[in-house]
């Protein structure tokens, strides 16, 4: 049986600890990609880390995590308010997918407040920094056995 569960995490993730570290934090995306392997580790999943700038890449992933992983969290970044492509990528899946920003994108600037995933999304997490990485995980976790147990 599949157990992999796919991360994606879009432009600028990468750039965690340098990045604005008043806005995001100082934590690492290296920190993060950890966090998400203890977390599926401690549930017996395995886990794939992905980061890109490139939009192609995310949509080619997300196609991807549909026959390879029993769920997909993503943080589209930037992305989230600008990609059609990656939101009809999204769609497409029939596996859960729960949608992560380390702040809160409606308490910040207005053009972040246009989300064109939040349709076709299982679950929102927001505003936990790195944290809601594990809530996330813990999300899938539930969905998963809801699943499994109607």
């Amino acid at each position: 049986m599949n157990t992999t569960v796919v991360v994606l995490n879009g432009p600028n993730m990468d750039q965690l600890g340098r990045r604005e570290p008043e806005i995001y934090g100082g934590r690492t995306y290296e920190d993060l990609v950890c966090l998400c392997e203890s977390e599926g580790r401690s549930r017996g999943w395995s886990v794939r880390c992905l980061q890109s700038a490139h939009e192609g890449d995310l949509v080619d992933w997300v196609h991807a995590a549909q026959k390879d992983a029993v769920a997909l969290i993503i943080n589209a970044a930037a992305y989230t308010h600008t990609s059609v492509a990656l939101r009809d990528a999204v769609a497409c899946l029939t596996i859960p997918v729960v949608e992560i920003h380390v702040t809160n994108p409606h308490a910040r600037e207005d053009f972040r407040q246009r989300n064109l995933l939040r349709d076709v999304v299982t679950a929102t997490i927001a505003g936990f920094g790195l944290d809601g990485y594990a809530l996330a995980f813990a999300g899938v976790a539930s969905l998963l056995t809801e699943a499994d147990n109607p």
